[in-house]
């Protein structure tokens, strides 16, 4: 599906659309690299090529895990160094990106992209990625028990407090 975006799309929309065609073109895929995201852009952008703004959106503005500057979109989560994907609710975002843009509104993209937005909320969005890939802090939780397998909780507690005042 190659639709000539002709500049029409915000800068921001661009890169959602890019990384949603990848990723409805490559189910099996958990996410992508930004130069995928980047080649893919610029299949569905005119002559001109990408705009100059398309890297850093990608890299930067449009990314729900990292901290805004200046652009505060959660359309993107960054997965690995250079890797993203798309947002889903539920997804590590920053405080200060909280109730931002996550897809494009319709009546903003060309009619021919309509469907990707009806397929993210439709399919996209309702899959999760698994809890250790989703919050490496979560990851954790369990680790560590090994220290008082012998003993119970309040018995560990009590004897590494011996000695306080």
């Amino acid at each position: 599906m190659v639709i000539k975006t002709k500049h029409i799309l915000k800068v921001a929309d661009e890169v959602w659309v890019a990384t949603a065609l990848l990723h409805k073109e490559n189910p099996s895929r958990a996410d992508f690299s930004v130069a995928e995201i980047l080649a893919r852009a610029r299949e569905e952008a005119d002559s001109g090529g990408l705009r100059p703004g398309v890297y850093v959106h990608v890299v930067q503005h449009c990314v729900a895990n990292r901290a805004p500057n200046p652009g505060r979109y959660r359309m993107l989560v960054e997965t690995g160094k250079n890797r993203r994907r798309l947002y889903r609710p539920g997804d590590p975002c920053s405080p200060d990106r909280q109730g931002a843009k996550i897809v494009p509104r319709k009546e903003e993209i060309p009619a021919e992209y309509h469907g990707l937005v009806d397929w993210y909320f439709k399919e996209y969005a309702l899959r999760r990625a698994s809890p250790e890939k989703a919050d490496l802090l979560l990851a954790l939780r369990g680790s560590g028990k090994e220290l008082w397998a012998d003993e119970h909780a309040d018995e560990y507690v009590r004897r590494l407090r011996e000695g306080w005042e």
